[in-house]
């Protein structure tokens, strides 16, 4: 217990923090609790006026010093602590909807709903209010507005700030950083990031005084653990293990041991032919994993699995090994809660969303959290998990990007995931935002991360990714059209270059040069020793040298044009391929025999034939897979309505295809026929110039020609070094010059920099395409649909397919099928140009969702709708088909308002949008 002085002592700071701080010690006296030393640090920078930067980990209590900002805007206190005049406005803005109708609902319930106000692409509640949350883009589309709403704005909270890196939105966040007016105190809340003094020296250029504070301490320790079949390892031995990286000696000796009999052939699965490649691993079942964690007291726990259908899978599973997490109570209140919530879906439409099972699931305390999910079924789940009312959440990645959902444990399954290109690690930023989810402030003592071994884990990589706890933010900040009509149109073309060049991506850019030049000056001493080095008393050893260079690219040269030939002849030979040839594949995953099902003539690029291997795989193949030209084995007859996505059909025909008899791999011809390279002139003359030379008959030739060799080497990444420094200054500004040049050349900007009608319109729309669609409006090309017509069209433009599907999707017969080959016609003028200028080329119209919008307009049934999308694997799940509707419903939206459309099309585009919203369209999240 402290001594009486101590405690004297103690009231003294607090009063002289109170008489200093006066909002700050009325705030932190309605909390309730202590704030940590980070939060009150931050809150004094704030209440003095300065802007604040705060970097800190997930469930640290970040949001504190949001909501103190919130606070000093309501008690009308100016920055400076000068005596309150005029009420003065906050705005909490959040990268998503989810956590803007979170936060939302928190604020309402400290100061009420006559003083918190909502904005989202879905709701508008009070956004006269002194405080109101929103969307950043919200924001952003207000300032490029110049809104009345902005008047009075004191501070803008920008919680998960570190969004800005984010490729697709993250741009966003840098045009509200700089375009806020300067009275505007500016609250950037963000998770760890190892480059935030970097970050913060760019705020001061664009905003002024701006204090950092960054804390590396996490509220509630988290321990890390790695689960190896049945037995659970701790990762570290104590905390100094963890600051060295060092793993568990015990854990290392275990894994070498599994590695050791897995190698040995114990646990080896006898596959076809009697063996396989490498050691087969059977891990812990995931019921097995959920059951461990329910004895050991570590529910609730979220497991991170990094696929929609493994998710959907994993709870089935659990379902089936007859687990149950919740008590009789417990399922009452889920069951109540869950029909409370869903009385707004069609009772026709639940069986379609497999509502029963996940009802079924969720009673018993399990769920699947993923983007595919119905967003109300998403949301119950959320809800659920908070109250403890649901235990184990298999779940993507994406929920760590949403709303507070924090655990006991976090489970992650793997360490790899689909980018959505390509299989890739986890990187250290990402494995600290999951197991942030681990340890709940003011529930749990401790949070617990969990990672199951694999004999592809490393314990060692595990104990890296989980002792880097912070990684670079970079900015991804590009202008666009939209961007360039509304700064034009706001300040200027010449004012506007200098705002992009205040950028953070600007800034990093610049600073990177810096680094940049010095290696190039590094480089060029190291050149001028190397050729020290290569110097030869004989003669001219650059001369002799050269000699060689040119020698290996003639020969080089006459390799690539033999290539060249060979796939000319490959590209002839597809070609001329009919329905029902049998052809080899030579090389690659589909190597083998196979029928043409759609030799996929007549169009613009390389033939790409549709073919069945006798493997049954169907799809397209091109020349490259083709080492020789493609010769016609047989013919064989291929059903006149052959459906290559049924399995049965593909198992017919491919059995066809075996019963040829023919070899699988044919006879190996030899190598490939080339022209012999003595026989060419100019490298037989390079070759007699070479022998002739004085250099050649040296001793040390070799010696020298090493040194050249690094010399030839260093000169080219030097240049490279170079060329690279001088893209980087002033990049952002010459993109925004050739943007600029675009549009004038368009008819959006006139050629003395003073913005257009047209340029007025595109300055109104806010999406990836908005040039495309902007010129969709001026041609009419939209004009004259229905309503379900003109939702289709529309769809093209904001759709984009999860992954690749070969085939071009259909569309509805009619008006629509003519809209979208306008549209295609008008993105290939647009790319063209753009490619002409050396811009990044617009992304190319997506068919795949017109099919499901239009019939979902016409009022058809949701599983009639979903079974239409063009997916690769089965119908189009039901989350995907409300998150692109939605995008739909706001692009026709923004065209129902827009100036440049006709009023037919503005009347059309409402009946589509009340067509739309209907179903499980109609409901939002509660606000």
């Amino acid at each position: 217990m402290s001594s009486p002085a101590e405690r004297y002592a103690a009231a003294r700071r607090r009063a002289a923090q109170a008489s200093a701080f006066p909002a700050l010690d009325e705030f932190s006296r309605e909390l309730g609790f202590d704030l940590d030393d980070f939060q009150r640090e931050a809150c004094e920078a704030l209440e003095r006026g300065s802007g604040v930067l705060v970097c800190a980990p997930t469930g640290a209590g970040k949001t504190v010093v949001g909501e103190f900002a919130v606070h000093l805007a309501l008690a009308g206190t100016p920055a400076g602590g000068d005596q309150p005049t005029t009420r003065r406005k906050c705005f909490y803005t959040t990268p998503i909807k989810a956590l803007s109708n979170q936060k939302y609902h928190d604020l309402v319930d400290r100061y009420g709903a006559e003083r918190v106000g909502l904005l989202t692409g879905d709701n508008a509640i009070n956004g006269d209010a002194p405080v109101v949350v929103m969307t950043t883009e919200v924001l952003r589309n207000m300032l490029y507005a110049g809104s009345a709403t902005l008047e009075g704005l004191a501070y803008v909270v920008m919680d998960e700030v570190h969004y800005l890196a984010d490729r697709f939105r993250g741009g966003v966040w840098e045009e509200v950083i700089i375009h806020l007016p300067e009275s505007v105190t500016l609250v950037s809340l963000s998770a760890t990031v190892s480059n935030a003094e970097e970050f913060a020296d760019w705020l001061v250029t664009v905003r002024g005084e701006t204090t950092v504070v960054v804390s590396e301490h996490r509220p509630v320790p988290l321990w890390q653990h790695m689960l190896v079949g049945k037995r659970m390892f701790d990762l570290f031995h104590d905390a100094d293990a963890a600051r060295k990286h060092d793993v568990h000696p015990e854990l290392l000796r275990y894994t070498r041991d599994t590695m050791r009999r897995l190698e040995l052939g114990e646990g080896r699965g006898a596959g076809p032919g009697g063996g396989r490649r490498g050691p087969r691993w059977r891990g812990p079942m995931r019921p097995d994993i959920v059951d461990r964690l329910d004895r050991e007291n570590l529910l609730p726990a979220i497991l991170f699995i990094f696929s929609r259908a493994g998710c959907q899978a994993a709870v089935q599973q659990c379902l089936a090994a007859g687990l149950r997490l919740t008590s009789p109570e417990e399922r009452a209140e889920i069951r109540r809660v869950v029909e409370s919530r869903i009385t707004v879906i069609p009772g026709e439409d639940l069986a379609v969303l497999g509502y029963w099972e996940w009802l079924d699931g969720l009673e018993r305390g399990l769920a699947a959290h993923h983007a595919g999910m119905l967003p109300a079924f998403k949301e119950v789940v959320e809800e659920l998990f908070v109250r403890g009312l649901v235990k184990a959440v298999f779940a993507t990645e994406t929920l760590a990007l949403g709303i507070n959902m924090p655990a006991r444990c976090v489970v992650l399954e793997r360490l790899v995931k689909f980018n959505g290109e390509a299989h890739v690690d986890l990187t250290p930023g990402e494995y600290t935002q999951l197991t942030g989810r681990a340890g709940r402030r003011g529930i749990d003592v401790e949070g617990h991360a969990v990672v199951v071994w694999s004999p592809e884990t490393d314990p060692r990589h595990v104990a890296g990714l989980a002792s880097t706890r912070t990684y670079p933010l970079r900015s991804s900040f590009r202008p666009s059209y939209n961007m360039a009509v509304n700064l034009v149109g706001s300040v200027g073309a010449e004012p506007a270059r200098a705002l992009l060049e205040s950028s953070f991506a600007q800034f990093q850019a610049d600073r990177s040069v810096v680094g940049l030049a010095r290696q190039v000056q590094r480089n060029t001493e190291t050149i001028e020793a190397y050729g020290a080095e290569a110097a030869c008393h004989q003669g001219d050893f650059d001369e002799y040298f050269a000699l060689r260079v040119a020698i290996a690219d003639r020969e080089r040269a006459i390799a690539r044009q033999g290539q060249t030939q060979r796939k000319a002849a490959a590209v002839a030979s597809l070609e001329r391929l009919r329905v029902g040839d049998v052809i080899r594949v030579p090389s690659g995953r589909r190597a083998g025999l196979a029928v043409v099902l759609d030799p996929a003539t007549g169009g613009f690029g390389e033939p790409r034939p549709l073919v069945l291997t006798q493997d049954r795989w169907a799809g397209r193949v091109s020349p490259g897979d083709f080492t020789t030209p493609a010769e016609v084995l047989t013919r064989i007859r291929v059903p006149k309505h052959f459906n290559h996505r049924s399995p049965a059909a593909r198992r017919d025909l491919a059995a066809a295809v075996s019963g040829t008899g023919l070899d699988r791999h044919g006879g190996r011809r030899g190598g490939r026929s080339r022209q012999a390279v003595g026989e060419d002139h100019r490298l037989s003359q390079l070759r007699v110039e070479l022998r002739g030379h004085p250099c050649h008959a040296c001793p040390d030739r070799e010696e020298h020609a090493r040194w050249a060799e690094r010399r030839r080497r260093l000169e080219h990444d030097t240049e490279e070094l170079r060329q690279r420094v001088s893209g980087r200054t002033g990049s952002l500004a010459r993109t925004f010059d050739r943007i600029v040049a675009l549009l004038t050349a368009r008819g959006y900007l006139a050629a003395d920099g003073e913005v257009t009608d047209a340029g007025r319109m595109l300055a109104r729309i806010w999406t990836e395409a908005d040039l495309l669609v902007a010129e969709c409006l001026r041609r009419r090309v939209w004009d004259g649909l229905s309503p379900a017509e003109l939702a289709a069209a529309v769809s093209v433009v904001v759709f984009e397919a999860r992954r690749d599907v070969d085939e071009r999707a259909s569309l509805p017969r009619g008006a629509v099928g003519d809209a979208v080959d306008e549209t295609l016609k008008l993105w290939s003028d647009i790319e063209a140009d753009e490619a002409a200028r050396g811009l990044a080329v617009t992304r190319e119209p997506d068919l795949g969702f017109a099919w499901p919008i239009y019939r979902w307009a016409r009022g058809e049934a949701l599983a009639k709708v979903l079974a239409s999308g063009h997916q690769i694997d089965g119908e189009m799940p039901a989350g995907d088909f409300v998150r692109w509707a939605r995008q739909v419903v706001d692009l026709l939206g923004q065209v129902a308002d827009s100036g440049g459309a006709s009023t037919e099309l503005r009347s059309t585009a409402r009946q589509a949008i009340a067509a739309v919203n209907r179903g499980v369209l109609a409901y939002h999240a509660s606000a």
